[in-house]
């Protein structure tokens, strides 16, 4: 089978591939943070299309994975792929990835290296595009598919098509690279060395022809622009340079696969994680804009984003979940079924606000947000003003048979500190809107909240800030993190820091802020132990959840404890740099090590958007201290650095402008481009009673024999 000649002009995959990977322009930092992976290590990695396709894939596994492969809108449309070489007598060698001499994983490509084969791999920005390039000194190169996921191959001039089995509307088109020619195989097609590899496309037949003919034609543009797109988040948004390299190449690592998340599958909106949450999530995202789009200057994406939700809102008065935002977006339907993503939702707005210095989106969203607080106001609201929700509509979601698996009543403390912070998000907009009736009237409620708030739940003999309240007033003194996000309503500055020292010492690990104390009854110490118990038992009780760490480092910070704050920080650096998906924070991780281990399991997804985006918030809003607020003219920075940060520099995008930033000697010089504001340096953030974290530390795991979740072994191990 011989390709049309017209296809013999466009540029070769050579061309391509040089044009793309660095060898003719060295300025790229990108080209730098490369990690590589051995065998034994078999890391995950993972690569979006900025539409609506990843690839999440493992660096030396031959095997598939349920949940790896080419995905599009949510649709599994390939598993996996091998390609091989063939050599003078007509031998097939497949490149298998376990034995690659070398595997190195870039943030815009994956390099392996046999001894007679090097392959990359590439995707392209908004096209369901991937580059397969193959160097050999071998006669010709074959590329099979994994054919779990697809069926009816058809031979063409063009290459040979296959039907995605979830997308049967929809066909991947394999060809080769440059117009080479090719012989149809059982499962692929060979080709002469000289084709430089594969291209896969995706779409209707049409479509996959002319996505083939624009890469040949336009891929070395399209790869470079890609290059160039990414390498720009860390060196014009998101710039750091330090004394210590570790550092630099942690941040610029979750920049990037942060970015990854950032999205288009259904309006804009940020994926909730990587390899199985790739949906729009109300709460996680509205959790993630600061680190995500916020801190990276990204502020027209996250004006689209609120734009975009603010449509999906519940506008029924007959619901009972009328004036929410959705919980869960996906191309399914939309689920409302969540208390804290609509108070995230109005906070958020006045942050872009504040970050941006514009005001004008904010009238687009203002009738969502007035909806959103008055529904509230007059539906959900009990006598004392607090927020009232179903049982397991908080983030502590997980239910089984029906039954939530962490039940927090109807009045939980996060909720309520939620809702006191959309009152006030809501009163600033309101002003700004000119709507004085509402912002006195929400100004108010959110007073008495406040007022009734520290009398029923806070614990100061315990210090202790109650998890809930249950539905006769009690309270519930199971010992949780949500306690960290309270504390706007609390005025008692001693008692807060007492509570924070108690947190630290109760509940964060070096991996990792735990979802509930060990010695409580419920603890779970390991996420997935499926022989003793399932895995939904311990998904809010005990299991670490890393988007946690953010305001857990902040609140270390706020009382001057910067070096316990870092100690956390670091080890969140060394797993996205040296364990599970490269350049990432997972979802996940046990409370305690494995029998035998010194370090815990990761699980969950493995690409977690709010892990990463609360990393890079409290490194930019706290360690460094920025806090912009072009709402009032103002820059405030309160920098915290460690005492192992010695020099610094970076810079940060503002409103229309760029806050340039150094540290050196202990002391921060900054200053603003483009951009006129008020700056204030402070001094870094101290406690006012330093003896009340005098020899803090982690929180030490228990022996495992002490939990009554391992009382009862099952030979069958459970199931879900």
């Amino acid at each position: 089978m011989i390709m049309k000649q017209n296809l013999t002009a466009l540029m070769t995959a050579a061309a391509i591939a040089a044009a793309c990977s660095g060898a003719d322009d060295k300025t790229f930092k990108t080209d730098t943070l490369g990690i590589t992976v051995t065998p034994e290590e078999n890391r995950e990695y993972s690569y979006t299309d900025k539409k609506a396709g990843y690839w999440y894939g493992t660096t030396h596994q031959d095997s598939t994975e349920w949940w790896s492969g080419w995905n599009m809108a949510k649709k599994r449309i390939l598993a996996d792929y091998t390609i091989g070489i063939i050599n003078s007598q007509g031998m097939n060698t497949p490149l298998n990835r376990s034995e690659a001499l070398e595997c190195t994983v870039y943030p815009e490509r994956l390099e392996r290296r046999w001894t007679d084969a090097e392959e990359t791999f590439y995707m392209v920005d908004e096209k369901p595009v991937l580059y397969l390039a193959v160097k050999t000194e071998a006669d010709s190169i074959f590329c099979n598919l994994d054919m779990s996921h697809i069926a009816d191959k058809e031979i063409s001039e063009y290459g040979v098509f296959f039907t995605p089995k979830e997308a049967q509307d929809k066909r991947i088109l394999l060809s080769p690279a440059a117009a080479k020619g090719f012989k149809a195989m059982p499962e692929g097609i060979k080709t002469a060395a000289g084709s430089e590899g594969f291209i896969l496309t995706y779409g209707t037949k049409d479509e996959c022809i002319e996505l083939a003919e624009t890469f040949r034609s336009e891929g070395s543009d399209l790869l470079a622009a890609r290059k160039a797109r990414i390498n720009s988040l860390i060196t014009e948004y998101n710039p750091v340079s330090s004394n210590l390299p570790e550092l630099d190449n942690a941040l610029d690592w979750i920049t990037i696969t942060m970015d990854e998340l950032i999205t288009e599958q259904q309006g804009n909106g940020i994926y909730a994680g990587l390899p199985w949450f790739n949906e729009y999530w109300g709460r996680d995202m509205f959790i993630s804009m600061p680190g995500a789009c916020l801190v990276t200057g990204q502020f027209d994406i996250a004006k689209q984003i609120l734009k975009d939700f603010a449509k999906l809102q519940d506008t029924d008065p007959a619901s009972e979940t009328y004036g929410r935002i959705p919980n869960r977006a996906n191309l399914e339907g939309i689920l409302y079924n969540t208390t804290d993503g609509t108070p995230r939702f109005v906070i958020q707005a006045l942050e872009v606000a504040r970050y941006s210095g514009d005001t004008e989106f904010l009238s687009d969203i203002y009738p969502a947000i007035k909806i959103s607080i008055d529904a509230s106001i007059d539906n959900y609201t009990d006598a004392k003003g607090y927020l009232t929700h179903a049982d397991a509509d908080t983030w502590m979601d997980v239910k089984r048979n029906g039954i939530p698996g962490s039940p927090r009543g109807d009045r939980a403390n996060d909720i309520q500190a939620l809702w006191y912070d959309q009152l006030m998000a809501g009163t600033d907009i309101a002003r700004i809107m000119n709507d004085e009736a509402s912002a006195s009237r929400w100004e108010a409620l959110a007073q008495k909240l406040a007022e009734n708030f520290e009398n029923d739940y806070c614990s100061k003999e315990d210090n202790l800030i109650y998890d809930h309240l249950n539905a006769d007033g009690s309270p519930d003194i199971q010992f949780r993190p949500n306690q960290l996000y309270c504390y706007d309503l609390i005025e008692d500055e001693a008692f807060k820091q007492k509570v924070t020292r108690r947190i630290w010492e109760e509940l964060v690990y070096p991996w990792g802020v735990a979802s509930l104390a060990q010695w409580d009854k419920q603890f779970h110490p390991q996420h997935e132990n499926w022989h003793y118990y399932h895995k939904d038992d311990a998904y809010h009780n005990g299991t670490i959840w890393l988007w946690n760490n953010g305001m857990a480092m902040q609140r270390m910070i706020e009382y001057g404890q910067k070096e316990a704050a870092w100690e956390l920080f670091k080890n969140m650096n060394r797993q996205a740099l040296h364990e599970g998906a490269i350049g990432s924070l997972s979802e996940n991780a046990d409370a305690h090590p494995r029998e035998g281990q010194n370090w815990v399991k990761r699980s969950g997804t493995f690409l977690q958007a709010w892990s990463n985006a609360e990393h890079l918030r409290v490194w930019y809003q706290h360690f460094l201290g920025i806090r912009p607020d072009l709402l009032s003219g103002k820059i405030v920075i309160q920098p915290a650095l460690p005492s192992e940060i010695t020099a610094l520099e970076t810079s940060v995008k503002i409103g229309n402008g760029t806050l340039h930033y150094s540290y050196s000697d202990g002391k921060v010089e900054a200053e603003l481009e483009g951009l006129d504001a008020e700056l204030l340096i402070l001094d870094s953030p101290s406690s006012p009673d330093p003896s009340v974290f005098e020899g803090v530390r982690f929180c030490h795991p228990d022996p495992l024999e002490n939990y009554p979740c391992f009382d009862t072994y099952y030979e069958t191990a459970l199931t879900y």
